[in-house]
């Protein structure tokens, strides 16, 4: 059929013309913004499928983690209510930390989870990637770093009972140790947080290690069990997806292993450890309080230091 189509009956009369409308003006489209949210993934490069999963991988697990128990927020820097759905309530126990941003990285090194690092080594300065003390903390002299964030290793030690000691330090300097670095706080409600990254020389020694699990002999410390609160976070995330959760939680990567002291609770305080294994790198954050440790100052540090290590 032809597009021009004639009509019958009378002739209408021609419209008159009509002004010619001006042409909109393109609306330059938004600028992004420089503040990106701390807890959200990188946006993954062209053509890296595997960047593309590991940012899924991490944006499931917090979405589940973020809506376990009471109302807590993992993951999180900065505790802004009304951009976290189900965090309506005031006071639930998270802290102010600075704006992460991992340190850079030696020209021409590869990411620690970048397919050209099978191993996940950590090329950057590792007191880099220590997690920074939260907003109001004060330094915990307890934890014995120089200027530069470096423990020696006697002074690592001391987080265990002294006849664990001897035994801890003969596997260090026989498996592979290169260097510790490590950062401790206190905040006003009393929690003391001792946070330690060790490095060795690949991943292999890192599983050897035998200072961060339930066995582990933590001074005036009975005896650990797994964290029920992070369990629980665990079992719901195993039970509601497709992800892999076996034994330990695992973000972008690193392995993480919850603890907490026994109950009753030996004493006035309580102590839970979180332990984290991402490539040559073990992270270890220790944290103790009069009472019981709250459980989301404590989560929330050891997703945010597992973050920075990944």
């Amino acid at each position: 059929m032809s597009s021009e189509q004639t009509t019958t009956g009378p002739e209408a009369e021609p419209m008159p013309a009509s002004e010619p409308v001006p042409a909109a003006e393109p609306v330059p489209a938004a600028a992004p913004s420089s503040e990106a949210s701390p807890w959200a993934a990188p946006p993954a490069p062209p053509k890296d499928r595997r960047a593309l999963r590991a940012a899924l991988r991490w944006t499931a697990a917090v979405a589940v983690f973020a809506v376990v128990g009471a109302g807590v927020a993992y993951g999180i820097t900065v505790p802004e209510r009304t951009d976290v759905p189900g965090l309506s309530t005031e006071g639930d126990g998270r802290w102010t930390f600075p704006k992460l941003s991992p340190p850079a990285l030696p020209a021409g090194a590869p990411l620690p989870q970048g397919p050209d690092n099978k191993d996940g080594t950590h090329y950057a300065q590792l007191s880099g990637l220590l997690l920074p003390a939260p907003q109001g903390a004060k330094t915990d002299e307890a934890v014995k770093a120089d200027k530069d964030g470096a423990v020696p290793v006697d002074s690592f030690l001391e987080e265990y009972a002294p006849e664990a000691r001897q035994k801890l330090k003969t596997s260090l300097e026989w498996d592979g140790l290169r260097q510790i670095v490590g950062r401790g706080w206190t905040t006003a409600d009393g929690t003391r947080t001792h946070v330690y990254l060790l490095r060795f020389h690949s991943s292999g020694f890192v599983d050897a290690f035998k200072g961060c699990d339930t066995n582990a002999q933590l001074s005036g410390v009975s005896a650990l069990d797994l964290d029920d609160v992070w369990s629980k976070a665990k079992n719901t995330q195993m039970n509601s997806t497709a992800l892999d959760f076996p034994g330990a939680a695992n973000f972008d990567g690193t392995d993480l292993s919850v603890y907490q002291e026994m109950k009753p609770v030996t004493g006035e305080e309580q102590t839970k450890v979180g332990c984290l294994r991402t490539g040559d790198v073990l992270g270890m954050v220790v944290q103790t309080r009069k009472g019981e440790v709250a459980p989301v100052p404590f989560h929330q540090t050891v997703i945010l230091q597992s973050q920075l290590l990944s």
